[in-house]
């Protein structure tokens, strides 16, 4: 099982889980809210078996201090990013030092992390093989690049970053720098370049996409779902060939 728990500006949360192994990507949110989400799910904080980061902004770190002391749960991360975080101290033990293209094993479930375009220390996402199954998670990316979506090419299911509609960044509120930032190489990735991306993954074979990560200021729900199914369809990707979902903000979104 692929799903979010938490999606967006405000916090970030996925979860695989595969024959008792239940493994976090990223935990944005307090340990209580944390275990309120595990059990709509039938799990418990002590179900889980490791703390997967991807980098080290707050959207996505702010619970992971906690959780890890809590649990004793082992945190991986690259080198950078284990420095550039600020979760306070952890067991030693629960330090677990990754690299990317480098497979682990966790319990029932292998993890494979690739590097992908953000301003970040040295940011990653994180593919699955499982129960002979590939999952991704793709978030926080300025632009798809040809590894990049090599790395997640092959999917069974994926969850994929859709920030922001353009014109509505463009138009928007936020300052210009902070637009030029979101816009960039490094920033996030739109919902045209995700309608893209998703168009590519379902051509290699992705059955479900999941979108992720939408800003609350510079996007919509229905915005981004509209314009990745439009992408589908005009290029002869019939409804029922890709489950197509939009991760909802605050709750458990699953396929």
């Amino acid at each position: 099982m692929l799903c979010s728990l938490i999606s967006g500006s405000s916090g970030n949360c996925s979860l695989i889980s595969h024959k008792g192994t239940n493994i976090l990507v990223d935990c944005g949110m307090s340990g209580k809210r944390l275990e309120c989400l595990l059990d709509s799910l039938d799990l418990k904080g002590g179900d889980l078996d490791a703390i997967l980061v991807t980098h080290e902004h707050i959207d996505h770190i702010s619970g992971i201090g906690v959780v890890s002391r809590r649990y004793n749960l082992p945190v991986y991360a690259t080198e950078q990013t284990h420095s550039a975080m600020d979760i306070g101290r952890i067991g030693e033990d629960n330090i677990k030092i990754i690299e990317p293209d480098r497979p682990f094993e966790l319990g029932n479930v292998t993890a494979n992390a690739f590097s992908i375009p953000h301003d970040a220390a040295d940011p990653v996402g994180y593919r699955f093989f499982c129960g002979g199954k590939k999952y991704s998670v793709a978030t926080d990316i300025g632009t798809m690049t040809n590894e990049l979506f090599d790395s997640i090419s092959g999917s069974d299911a994926v969850i994929l970053e859709a920030n922001h509609d353009i014109e509505m960044l463009k138009n928007g509120s936020y300052p210009e720098n902070l637009k030029k930032r979101i816009l960039g190489n490094f920033g996030h990735m739109s919902n045209e370049l995700s309608a893209k991306c998703a168009l590519a993954l379902a051509n290699r074979g992705t059955k479900k996409i999941m979108l992720s990560h939408l800003s609350n200021e510079n996007n919509t729900p229905a915005l981004a779902y509209n314009t990745v199914s439009a992408k589908l369809c005009e290029n002869g990707a019939e409804k029922g060939d890709v489950q197509l979902i939009v991760a909802n903000r605050y709750e458990v979104t699953s396929f």
